[in-house]
């Protein structure tokens, strides 16, 4: 499991012409069953993903396409992490 840290580079203004892009990109991510959860941080500094992948490499090909990646306006920072506990709603997260 990764947790995946935006940090945007650019003036929220450059990052919002962005914005739609990036978030087709995200639904194809859910769609592919990569991504569990995201949003932006708050304030609005950048954003958070939960995602799921075969390997920090293949995540890292996947960030690469990120519209925001492309277009250099978000820098991604990637955490991973091995979930042993999880509230009862979330058990299928757990890994062995």
């Amino acid at each position: 499991m990764f947790v995946v840290i935006l940090t945007y580079t650019k003036p929220l203004s450059e990052v919002d012409a962005h914005l739609e892009d990036h978030r087709a990109w995200l639904h194809g991510q859910y769609q592919a069953g990569t991504f569990i959860a995201s949003g932006r941080q708050v304030p609005p500094q950048g954003g958070v993903i939960l995602a799921r992948a075969e390997s920090l490499e293949a995540l890292r090909q996947i960030l690469a396409q990120d519209p925001f990646s492309r277009n250099g306006v978000a820098q991604h920072q990637v955490v991973q992490f091995t979930p042993n506990l999880t509230h009862a709603d979330f058990a299928g997260l757990k890994e062995a």
